[in-house]
């Protein structure tokens, strides 16, 4: 038995997979930018279309309360909220941070709400 090291024609030599580098993005958003957006309050289709029916509206320093309100929800644990505000109510799913539904105050009024464990009140 020969205990020489010998030289492995090319051809016959073990080849390394090749490693693929994490492409880096082009968009140019940095990791604050996507976090903020992640956090941001969405509407669902049905929410959208009760704003629609209903008439509600809310103006952007009334969305970044709301907004503001939820997030804090969230850290204390909350993960489907009843918003109530002067003019409207709002069912508000703190997992995926989207308005599920909207209804105006009069119409609250005398529902029961279920499968919600917390309640923001604000008073605009």
């Amino acid at each position: 038995m020969d205990h020489r090291i010998h030289q492995v024609p090319r051809q016959h030599a073990l080849q390394l997979p090749s490693i693929n580098k994490p492409k880096s993005t082009e968009s140019g958003l940095d990791f604050k930018t996507v976090l903020k957006e992640q956090q941001e309050l969405k509407i669902s289709k049905h929410a959208n279309e009760r704003l629609q029916e209903r008439n509600i509206q809310l103006n952007d320093r009334q969305w970044q309360l709301i907004n503001d309100k939820v997030s804090e929800a969230k850290e204390k644990g909350i993960t489907d909220s009843l918003v109530v505000m002067n003019n409207a109510a709002l069912v508000v799913s703190t997992r995926n941070n989207t308005v599920v539904t909207a209804m105006n105050l009069e119409e609250a009024s005398n529902r029961i709400f279920t499968n919600i464990n917390g309640t923001i009140l604000i008073n605009d």
